[in-house]
């Protein structure tokens, strides 16, 4: 399944500087930036309504797609941590080459939401020089050691990995990936 529709029932509600939200307004918020971003049909629709939702993530952070999204998730939820209920709005970026259009929308020159980020190593070139167009540093933003995927194998273990594909529904999918020729030699 999509982890961004699967995540939490909309009977939960939200409280950020005294105002109550529905969670799903997060996951709209989430939803309505990234097709403002990539500029859509419908996105200057959705930049009003980005900036209307602005107020319900305390912190935005950028990733580059979305199975690092259902990795943030997964060891958010390991760790006993809600995410939506702390205000912070995990965005799949669809790519860390995106990364520059992501910080003129949001940024300083933008909406001006905090923000945060994680990219994997090789990617990381792309988040400096972008962070330094619009006149951000690189406080807030982390590179993993791989890429996002192998730290969430590195923190829950193989097992642990696969009880979170496997309750998204995904398992028999991975099963079939892992059979694919190139991926047998693989232990995990």
């Amino acid at each position: 399944g999509d982890p961004r529709t699967t995540r939490r029932g909309d009977s939960s509600s939200l409280s950020i500087a005294g105002q109550t939200c529905p969670m799903y307004e997060m996951e709209r918020l989430r939803d309505t930036i990234v097709t403002w971003a990539a500029g859509r049909d419908g996105a200057e629709e959705s930049g009003d309504v980005v900036r209307g939702l602005a107020g319900v993530a305390r912190t935005v952070v950028l990733v580059e797609g979305v199975s690092d999204l259902a990795a943030l998730d997964a060891l958010a939820d390991r760790r006993g941590r809600d995410l939506d209920e702390e205000g912070v709005c995990v965005v799949p970026m669809g790519g860390a080459t995106s990364i520059g259009r992501y910080l003129e929308l949001l940024g300083p020159g933008g909406i001006g939401v905090r923000l945060a980020g994680l990219c994997d190593l090789n990617e990381q070139e792309f988040f400096v020089r972008a962070l330094d167009r619009v006149g951000l540093g690189t406080e807030g933003f982390f590179v993993c050691d791989a890429d996002l995927e192998y730290e969430l194998i590195r923190a829950l273990g193989v097992d642990g990995v696969e009880r979170v594909i496997e309750a998204q529904g995904d398992l028999p999918t991975l099963r079939i990936f892992q059979r694919q020729p190139a991926q047998r030699p693989r232990s995990a």
